[in-house]
């Protein structure tokens, strides 16, 4: 099979695409015939070597796909051959197959296309348990989001939403204000300068916000600080800018605030049962219309390298998907 590989760190370019032999399921496993696979932050900073996962090379990168279900290995019964599904790969997404293990593999609806199905397993997965489980956002409350405009922003919107909070958002431009506002936010503000802080805090009669989902670190953490509500919860999900930053203690004291940390990886490792409730959670929105993907750009298979460097130049809104086979 063909597949994108990592033979050093480096940039997107620098990948291969190498005909590879195909994996096969092992007890526990799903090989999936990819038909999709989405695009991601992380993908960009694992093949430079800056992400925390840093697996030995050659390595194929990608983190969710779907497609139909090839073969599945022993004692698997939620899924069966020709089953057609989404998976968070966690790693080995840019082939023409992956091996998943089960847990990690679930039902698409009937009307939900490949290109769709492949932009929700990572953004919406782990948006609704930063949300959910870890900031435990309340109806009512306020939700900030920053980086509206990106898959992980888009999908915090829109869940933000489906649970009976109020959104702000932040963004860098016009069309990414007015796209985040399409998906549901009640106000948009440009991050590029510091005058966001104002805004939040105009729009919260001063009280700040309850819930501050941050995939963007550096400046816009250090502001974040000064418009989140007493006895707010700030959820860390990234680092997009690039600088990982600190706060001193005193800050989380003064205002009662908390700092909440979100690994969706590493939480299924200890958890592996918990993506199904996840999943169920996001196709019950799903059904009733709460959610819907936006897939803002697709590339053939064979452009991958191109649509990881249109996603670190920030050209895209919502998610990057690449397009596999028929």
């Amino acid at each position: 099979m063909k597949a994108w590989q990592v033979h050093a760190w480096g940039e997107p370019e620098s990948m291969r695409l190498d005909e590879v032999e195909a994996p096969a399921a092992g007890s526990g496993e799903v090989k999936i015939r990819n038909h999709a696979a989405a695009l991601n932050f992380f993908d960009i900073l694992q093949v430079q070597g800056k992400y925390q996962i840093k697996p030995p090379f050659p390595f194929i990168p990608g983190a969710e796909v779907a497609g139909t279900v090839d073969a599945i290995g022993e004692g698997v019964i939620s899924c069966k051959a020709g089953d057609r599904v989404m998976a968070i790969a966690r790693g080995r997404g840019f082939a023409e197959h992956s091996v998943v293990k089960a847990s990690n593999v679930f039902p698409m609806p009937a009307a939900m296309s490949f290109v769709d199905a492949a932009a929700m397993p990572i953004a919406y997965h782990t948006s609704y348990f930063a949300l959910h489980h870890r900031a435990r956002l309340r109806a009512g409350e306020t939700l900030l989001v920053h980086a509206g405009a990106s898959g992980v922003g888009m999908a915090a919107i829109q869940i933000g939403k489906a649970l009976g909070a109020r959104v702000l958002a932040t963004a860098g431009s016009g069309p990414k204000r007015t796209f985040s506002l399409a998906q549901g936010a009640d106000a948009a503000f440009d991050y590029s300068g510091i005058s966001w802080v104002e805004s939040v805090l105009a729009a919260t009669d001063g009280r700040g916000a309850d819930v501050i989902y941050d995939p963007v670190g550096g400046d816009v953490f250090d502001q974040s600080t000064r418009c989140i509500a007493s006895e707010g919860r700030l959820a860390v999900i990234g680092f997009a800018s690039g600088r990982v930053p600190t706060i001193a203690a005193n800050r989380v004291l003064l205002k009662n605030i908390s700092l909440v940390g979100v690994l969706w990886g590493g939480y299924l490792q200890a958890h592996p049962e918990y993506s199904a409730t996840v999943h169920a959670a996001l196709m019950e929105m799903y059904r009733r219309e709460q959610l819907r993907p936006v897939v803002g750009a697709t590339y053939p298979f064979e452009q991958a390298p191109h649509g990881l460097r249109d996603l670190a130049n920030r050209q895209v809104m919502g998610k990057s998907v690449l397009t596999i086979g028929n």
